[in-house]
């Protein structure tokens, strides 16, 4: 590609090296995000504006893109500036819009693309103020991107300014299956250490971190009818309802349960099954909505609120199972033994036929009961089965959304009280092609990940404002 603006070209690189270019020089780091590497990097840099290129795979610049970066970094104030872009795909052009960015954007994977320009004179202003980027080898540019978004605009041009070549298409769907989960993965241990300690200092600079203090969770004095309730929201699961109630009906525990099942009008064959079921057996409490316009969030308020459901509400999602019949025992053992609001278990990924599937345990060891509250503003999960204090669950209801309304719960609560937590897996998680998760379109994991990004904003600022009084 030829580069019209560019003074020089900096290569950053982990091995051998060979300029393409004239004006190209090579750079040893021990890591393209090193925070030590970005540093000497920004202290070469003689003109303005920097061009990061942030994957080695084949980029083709659109002609005047360039020069449309820096004329949009300048009328804006902009700090760091990114863009849309195409991507080659079975030798088609396949669009690939990305979000805005906002406050509450501050998930170490926000997608940026690969082409990324940052404004020298905003980063050395940040510098001054919030010191250089720390010397991590991981969370570099992760570093420098928040430091940057708390005095400066984070600018998405929505033009696609660039085009990715063609990928390896080769075992796509593990691939990418794994690296959804890559910040529970063990291996990535270390990298996550330094991305939560990155965050952390972010939410400090910016007002919005938590001390490891937490309120009581107040007495009931409600009358419940059992001990605990296993919700199963369920709208069209006629192959894998019936487990699902199973799975939750044959629970061993020391004190009363029921399990309630929420059918938001399925057409597929499930409501009978459940009608059924319920005859035989008393414990399962099957209901319908009066209303059409619920979502998976707005199912649980149903549950929740209704006179049935128990001193805890308990999820299990109605295409998955407990991993045992000693699951909702351990749960509850939590919540007698410490003051918890909310307690969060760990699940094994599973087929259909119950195999384990890559990375298995996702466990979320990255929660701490000194930290974990503020790590979450970083991450998409929490991990799973989620179960609640339902006194507290009916002080704030759920969002009648049907996607991230366990993340926002979980948020929520964790702003006043302690959540516990189980390491060892309780639960299985099951992938199949029916999943609502299942070959997602660009679109809607973009409205998805926005709609995470909306509720992280919404909290950064209520831990702002409780912190200012």
């Amino acid at each position: 590609m030829e580069l019209p603006l560019i003074d020089k070209v900096i290569v950053l690189h982990d091995s051998s090296f060979k300029s393409p270019w004239p004006k190209c020089e090579g750079m040893r780091a021990e890591s393209l995000t090193s925070g030590r590497a970005l540093n000497e990097l920004i202290k070469k840099i003689k003109t303005g504006f920097l061009f990061i290129l942030t994957q080695s795979q084949e980029i083709h610049i659109t002609p005047g893109a360039l020069e449309r970066f820096i004329d949009v970094a300048e009328s804006t104030d902009a700090g760091m500036v990114y863009c849309d872009y195409l991507e080659k795909k079975n030798g088609e052009l396949i669009e690939h819009p990305l979000n805005d960015y906002q406050s509450g954007s501050i998930r170490d994977a926000f997608d940026f693309g690969s082409v990324i320009l940052f404004s020298i004179p905003a980063v050395i202003r940040v510098f001054n103020k919030y010191g250089a980027i720390l010397e991590v080898k991981h969370a570099g540019l992760y570093d420098l991107r928040l430091k940057l978004s708390i005095e400066h605009r984070i600018f998405h041009i929505q033009e696609f300014l660039y085009t990715k070549g063609e990928i390896d298409e080769t075992d796509k769907e593990g691939s990418s299956r794994e690296s959804l989960f890559d910040y529970v993965d063990p291996r990535n241990q270390a990298i996550q250490k330094e991305m939560e300690e990155v965050v952390t200092r972010h939410l400090k600079n910016i007002g919005a971190y938590f001390e490891p203090y937490f309120k009581k969770v107040p007495v009931s004095e409600h009358k419940f009818p059992v001990e605990a309730s296993v919700v199963i929201p369920v709208r069209n699961r006629l192959r894998t309802i019936t487990n699902a109630v199973q799975s939750a009906l044959s629970q061993e525990t020391n004190f009363p349960f029921n399990v309630i099942v929420v059918d938001n009008h399925s057409t597929d064959g499930t409501t009978p099954i459940l009608v059924e079921l319920s005859q035989r057996y008393p414990a399962l409490k099957h209901i319908i909505p009066s209303r059409f316009d619920l979502s998976i969030g707005g199912c649980w308020n149903e549950a929740v609120f209704s006179e049935l459901c128990g001193r805890y509400a308990v999820q299990l999602d109605s295409d998955d199972l407990y991993s045992s019949p000693e699951t909702l025992q351990k749960i509850i053992n939590v919540f007698r033994n410490g003051d918890f609001a909310m307690v969060i278990g760990s699940y094994t990924l599973v087929n259909e036929l119950l195999e384990e599937i890559p990375p298995g345990l996702i466990d979320h060891r990255e929660w701490t009961d000194v930290n974990g509250r503020n790590n979450a503003l970083r991450i998409n999960g929490l991990g799973a089965p989620r179960a609640f204090d339902t006194e507290l669950l009916r002080a704030i209801g759920f969002l009648n959304v049907g996607y991230g309304e366990d993340y926002a719960i979980a948020l929520r609560l964790s702003r006043e009280y302690r959540i516990g937590r189980i390491y060892e897996s309780i639960y299985f998680c099951r992938r199949w092609e029916g999943n609502t998760d299942a070959a997602l379109s660009i679109e809607k994991i973009n409205r998805n990940d926005a709609f995470k990004d909306k509720i992280r904003t919404i909290e950064i600022m209520a831990r702002q404002k409780l912190i200012a009084k």
